[in-house]
């Protein structure tokens, strides 16, 4: 049995001509926080991309094997429903469509429902409590008007909803405050504990990972894992820098 493992084997990917991704591998159990540090540029946000099935990143090599299958040729919505969830370097803003609305959408599409609004919003009200996220947010349109910190607590809101089975988080931390920092951790946290939600986390700064411990930690340049190791390898990062690896 996989139980929910995500294996990435030798995976190159390209954007248009250019060579971003140059085989990288990499594993993510159940429940388990992995950790993704590298500088701008280093293709960390392209593994998370492709994870999902993004238009425009071309695999030219290499395997993504979720529960002992390869998803690379399910559409990004088959991916949705088998578990995976990306949050967003930079959420859009989508004008008309609220936020209540929005979530309800995906929690039907994802779970093959059609849950009624009165039901919904029990399970949007938890979540949103979770979070520290006020009510007034959900009728709002979706990201207008938000905050940078703002926008990355409804990408929260929107894992909280959904429950994925692995989630990818595309630097979350940028744009939050400290305290908003330690809302949103003590959540994941929470979710975590609660559905053995693996993730992916993908970030520059070792603050956040101080809140969440990563059981590993990857650092990828140039398109490549240069190496790999435990919690320690972040603050040895905070420390030094990446020039450690020159």
């Amino acid at each position: 049995m996989n139980n929910g493992k995500l294996v990435i084997k030798d995976l190159c990917v390209n954007i248009g001509d250019k060579e971003i991704l140059k085989g990288i591998n990499l594993e993510i159990n159940k429940g388990e926080i992995v950790a993704l540090m590298g500088q701008n540029g280093a293709g960390k946000s392209t593994i998370g991309m492709t994870l999902m099935g993004y238009p425009g990143y071309t695999v030219t090599k290499g395997e993504i094997i979720y529960d002992g299958e390869n998803i690379l040729e399910m559409s990004t919505d088959e991916r949705a429903k088998k578990g995976l969830f990306l949050s967003f370097q930079h959420p859009p803003e989508i004008p008309g469509l609220s936020v209540s609305n929005f979530l309800r959408s995906a929690y039907n599409s994802v779970n093959n429902t059609k849950i009624n609004v009165m039901d919904f919003y029990k399970i949007l009200k938890e979540k949103m409590s979770l979070l520290k996220i006020d009510d007034q947010f959900a009728l709002r349109p979706l990201n207008e008007g938000f905050s940078g910190g703002e926008k990355k607590r409804i990408e929260i809101l929107q894992l909280a909803i959904l429950e994925p089975k692995i989630a990818v988080l595309d630097e979350n931390d940028s744009g939050l405050d400290l305290s908003s920092m330690k809302i949103v951790a003590d959540g994941l946290n929470e979710i975590r504990k609660k559905t053995g939600m693996g993730m992916l986390l993908i970030t520059h700064y070792n603050r956040f990972l101080s809140y969440l411990k990563p059981d590993k930690v990857y650092i990828i340049r140039d398109g490549k894992i240069i190496t790999e190791g435990l919690s320690d390898l972040a603050n040895e990062i905070e420390d030094k820098g990446y020039e450690m690896f020159a």
